[in-house]
């Protein structure tokens, strides 16, 4: 018995030891891929006005498993009362904390954007009796000139580094994109189209790409350029828009408004124009911006009018389109929103 005993617990140790020496599987590398989207400027130059394409379903990046509330700030054109000239305000992103930012009454103060930190502004104004840039650090409130006399700039937006300035002007017959230093320094059109305006310009979220519209009229398409004005590359081939569009800062996603009268409707697309899907049905929705988590798009809406000009106020929604929520009601329009930090 005492024998047996002993072999049971050495037959025991030895199946033991066996298991715990196994080898453990090898995790196999990850795979690797490459894809890179070429398309051609001149094709795209003398292409015809067409409907805007029917949109695919093809999911959205996924939302992080705990959903974010909206946070940060809201930009925006307003006008107050009966005010008939536009003034820049700001609200926080619930809708909470409206209040005004220009005080020129006398003036026209349009295309707002926040500075990367979110510490202060940029935007157009005619206050000298001309449209001018001006930045105003919000915790100050005093606007400072940054450009002088090369036509009418507007739409500008700071660079993600903080250290130039990109926007639109119509110095010469045609509007053209422009870029600055911070402080105003060093203006210099990179870039331009024979016969058709280009405006709006949005920088990607790592700075080296802008996104604009060009085309004629309300007829226009998205492309990208370089920071230096080189390399330009249509987005989409058939998507219509007149303007106003925006990248998401984590680099998935471009959002535009299509054109085709007399609606608007927002739309996604990948950056490289694939992908594109609808996400707003209302008829009346416009200039779409991301939240800087890229979870929300704010934007302007005219809801269920098509004649009331003053009809328009500030909407937001997740990219997944739920949580459609009105923000404003003022009794003139809210419109041209960006958000910050």
């Amino acid at each position: 018995m005492k024998a047996g005993r002993i072999f049971g617990v050495v037959l025991a140790a030895v199946i033991l030891l066996g298991c715990s020496s196994l080898p453990a599987s090898a995790t196999p590398p990850a795979p690797t891929s490459t894809a890179w989207l070429s398309a051609t400027l001149t094709a795209i130059a003398f292409a015809q006005p067409s409907p805007s394409p029917t949109p695919t379903e093809t999911p959205l990046p996924p939302s992080p498993t705990t959903p974010s509330l909206p946070s940060g700030k809201i930009v925006f054109t307003c006008r107050l009362l009966d005010d008939t000239h536009d003034q820049i305000c700001l609200m926080n992103a619930d809708g909470s904390g409206y209040r005004r930012i220009t005080f020129a009454d006398a003036a026209e103060n349009y295309y707002p954007s926040f500075s990367p930190d979110g510490a202060s502004v940029v935007y157009a104004s005619n206050m000298t009796g001309v449209y001018e840039i001006y930045e105003m650090q919000l915790s100050v409130g005093i606007p400072v000139q940054l450009t002088d006399g090369i036509g009418e700039p507007y739409a500008p937006e700071i660079s993600p580094d903080g250290k130039s300035i990109v926007f639109a002007t119509n110095y010469s017959a045609f509007s053209t994109i422009w870029l600055m230093d911070r402080d105003g320094s060093h203006p210099r059109q990179i870039f331009g189209m024979s016969g058709r305006d280009c405006v709006d310009p949005t920088w990607s979220p790592d700075g080296t790409r802008i996104l604009f519209a060009a085309g004629v009229g309300n007829d226009k398409q998205l492309f990208t350029i370089t920071p230096e004005g080189g390399d330009p590359r249509p987005v989409s081939e058939t998507f219509r828009t007149r303007g106003r569009s925006d990248w998401s800062a984590d680099g998935f996603l471009i959002a535009a408004y299509s054109w085709l009268s007399p609606n608007f409707e927002i739309f996604f697309m990948d950056p490289g124009g694939s992908n594109l899907r609808q996400m707003t049905f209302s008829g009346r929705d416009l200039a779409p911006a991301f939240s800087p988590d890229s979870q929300w798009v704010v934007y302007t809406s005219y809801g269920g009018s098509n004649d009331d000009p003053n009809a328009c106020e500030i909407y937001i929604m997740r990219i997944d389109g739920s949580q459609n929520t009105r923000l404003t009601y003022n009794y003139s329009c809210d419109w041209q929103p960006r958000w910050g930090p």
